[in-house]
């Protein structure tokens, strides 16, 4: 499809990117929800904690979080919260490492960990009678809802039928270039704490000499998430799991929204000719919103992003 048209608007005390990122994330709060959680034993027998919020429907969204995110984010409990409202009951699952309680394996999570993702699909297919499934995803959860859409369609559950993902780094080296030093180091002292606990579980796999002298993503996925998750280096790591390239394949109606003024991506984040040329694909690119913001009344708690997925996922427009 063509890119859509937004008509989004950030609120006037939101006057930039940076705030329109960072002040939702901050001082949002999501009131009503209460997960019911479940531990999931995996297939290389570690664990992954998903958090149900039912409303006894026979559809189901599942959500996936951002990196170091999980499922207590206002984001996903307000997008949580604005499909229960419509009916619907949602599945939100913490990767590996994000529940509050390191994994039993080396592994943790990363960008293209498709297989968690189809795990707890299938699961939250066995535990309930879902007719409708919808998948959204925010930043990295949306490089891999993207990921898993298109790099073997055919696998994907027929009980699928549309995604929505908002602030994708479809093209994850240039996103990875882009990022400033103050949203990295952020990142950097959280993922840090992780490896510290890691390495006090496989102390002869994890060296952390020299850790505080990293500056970029592509430093700490070249010493980290590469070699811990079978890739040569941050290189071949961002070749293999950016969602770019797998957009061409998708099969299911999917809207990605990425703000212009989003702090995060690059020019390269922003796949026009893939929407052009993929009738599944919608491209929305409003001028404001951030990364993972789109606030448009924070005293009232109304963020477009989840009016968007819910007239996108549950009503075709």
């Amino acid at each position: 499809m063509p890119v859509v048209y937004s008509n989004h608007k950030a609120p006037f005390y939101l006057f930039n990117g940076h705030m329109q990122t960072i002040l939702p994330s901050l001082f949002r709060q999501v009131a009503g929800i209460q997960y019911e959680r479940e531990r999931l034993t995996t297939p290389d027998e570690d664990f992954i904690d998903i958090d149900w919020s039912r409303v006894g429907s026979d559809e189901l969204v599942v959500l996936s979080h951002g990196l170091e995110g999980d499922t207590g984010r206002p984001y996903m409990q307000g997008m949580v919260k604005a499909f229960n409202n419509s009916g619907v009951d949602a599945m939100a699952w913490n990767y590996r490492s994000c529940s509050g309680e390191p994994n039993k394996l080396l592994r943790s999570y990363h960008l293209g960990a498709t297989d968690d993702l189809d795990f707890v699909l299938r699961y939250a297919l066995q535990a309930g009678s879902y007719k409708s499934i919808y998948l959204i995803g925010f930043s990295a959860g949306g490089n891999i809802s993207l990921k898993y859409l298109g790099e073997d369609p055919e696998k994907v559950p027929q009980q699928v039928k549309r995604a929505a993902v908002f602030s994708v780094p479809v093209d994850l080296k240039s996103s990875a270039q882009k990022i400033s030093w103050l949203y990295t180091q952020r990142f950097l002292k959280t993922l840090g704490a992780k490896l510290e606990q890691k390495q006090k579980m496989y102390p002869n796999e994890v060296n952390l000499n020299d850790y505080s002298i990293l500056w970029t993503f592509p430093e700490f996925d070249d010493k980290f998430t590469a070699p811990i998750h079978g890739f040569k280096n941050a290189d071949d790591y961002y070749a293999r799991v950016s969602s770019r390239q797998f957009l061409p394949s998708i099969t299911v109606p999917t809207l990605l929204v990425n703000a212009k003024n989003d702090p995060f991506l690059s020019p390269e984040c922003y796949p026009v000719d893939e929407a052009e040329q993929n009738p599944y694909l919608y491209l929305e690119m409003p001028e404001e919103g951030g990364h993972v913001g789109f606030a448009e009344d924070m005293r009232n708690n109304v963020y477009y992003s989840e009016s968007r997925a819910v007239s996108f996922l549950l009503d075709g427009e």
